[in-house]
């Protein structure tokens, strides 16, 4: 395997820390070029030193000072590059063989794009990069000879199910021959049996409390409203070429089937694996070879049984919504994405009820699709039209608080 130089865009959040765990374990193969963060400064450093990063991002003059002043080692200090031009900068720079876009949000998207338009290998754990600018990002793949790994666990599973074709790291334009239909599994979330007259009254620490997985607080709501599913179906469409009608979501309380393909022959074939993402890491690292992650072995015999069920969509009206923007089009898929983390923020902040992030979402794309929109051949295009739905959605919360 060619000699790998990383940079981690995010390496402060979940998904960083558990890339820089598999990279320590295959220091002859894989190094550190660049780490960012965005408020863990002294985090920052921390990684900074034993990785020996050459270059770290920090967002402002001040967390340059802060890292500086963090820095307590003898060791030669790495270059600090200030801003969000410089995480695009960076990801796009020479050095660079390997980008792991692990921004959360909409933050992330014009760096994942600019490693995208490098044609670098790009790790994909942003999910905005596909659901608000799908389009216009695959394009970059293909058009720069990019190769994208999808990190997500299910588009993860997915691509690992997929016929193993040469050029399939390298954005399809159709569905995999063969392939009749794929099968994303969702966890349910901590709200799967919950009486529904209860659901206004959860707080933010009982919807961030996931039955499986350890995530920030965000993404952990979006797994409970299953709006975080529903994403994930607008990412599947574009990463695989898949009509939305041939995109089923299953809910699978264990989390140990992380997804399934099936084909026209009737075989459906499945990935397994514990609920770490040290699994899917691994694998875009080392794809298309296998690479130890740190990961056991999967006890299957513990587990007794896979239960698998149809989601609720009363239950769960956002990943109706999300169906429904999908089919509607690429605007409303940005509105969609916009406006879910306004509510969810203002839901951490106990500004409005649980139950009214669905209604903030439905009421911001009912405006959205209601007027003309660009047509979002551009990131600036599409970033406007984010900003525009936060503001829609912010105000519709102080309406609600």
């Amino acid at each position: 395997m060619t000699h790998q130089h990383v940079c981690v865009l995010g390496s402060t959040g979940s998904i960083g820390e558990n890339t820089l765990d598999v990279i320590a374990r295959h220091p002859e193969t894989i190094s550190i070029y660049a780490l960012s963060a965005h408020s863990r400064i002294e985090r920052l450093a921390e990684q900074a030193q034993a990785t020996r990063a050459k270059v770290v991002i920090v967002p402002t003059e001040a967390a340059r000072a802060q890292f500086e002043h963090a820095w307590t080692v003898a060791q030669p200090r790495p270059e600090i590059r200030v801003g969000a031009q410089a995480l695009a900068d960076t990801a796009a720079d020479a050095a660079v063989t390997t980008v792991m876009a692990a921004i959360v949000g909409a933050a992330g998207l014009p760096s994942a794009l600019a490693a995208a338009k490098a044609g670098k290998r790009v790790l994909l754990a942003n999910k905005e990069a596909l659901v608000a600018a799908g389009g216009l990002f695959m394009r970059a793949v293909r058009d720069n000879g990019a190769e994208l790994l999808p990190i997500d666990s299910e588009h993860n599973a997915i691509f690992q199910c997929l016929p193993h074709t040469h050029d399939r790291a390298k954005a399809p334009t159709q569905p995999a021959k063969g392939v009749r239909r794929l099968l994303l599994t969702a966890s349910g979330g901590p709200f799967r049996t919950t009486a529904l007259h209860l659901l206004p009254g959860v707080t933010p620490d009982q919807a961030c409390a996931h039955p499986n997985w350890s995530m920030g607080r965000k993404i952990s709501v979006d797994s409970a409203t299953m709006l975080n599913k529903g994403l994930e179906v607008i990412e599947a469409h574009w990463l695989f070429a898949m009509p939305v009608n041939r995109i089923q979501v299953v809910i699978h309380p264990q989390s140990m089937v992380h997804s399934m393909v099936e084909y026209e022959d009737g075989s459906i074939l499945a990935q397994l694996g514990q609920p770490d993402m040290r699994t899917p890491i691994a694998y875009g690292l080392g794809f298309p070879e296998r690479i130890d992650s740190g990961v056991g072995l999967l006890a299957l015999t513990a587990l007794g049984r896979l239960d698998f069920e149809e989601p609720n969509l009363e239950r769960f009206p956002c990943l109706k919504l999300s169906f429904d923007a999908l089919k509607t089009s690429q605007a409303a898929c940005v509105a969609l994405n916009a406006a879910n983390e306004i509510a969810v923020d203002c839901f951490l902040k106990q500004q409005i009820r649980y139950t009214e992030i669905a209604c903030i979402i439905e009421d911001s794309l009912n405006r959205i699709t209601g007027m003309p929109t660009p047509g979002l051949d551009s990131l600036d295009e599409v970033l406007a039209l984010d900003a525009h739905t936060r503001s829609i959605a912010a105000e519709l919360c102080l309406l609600k608080g």
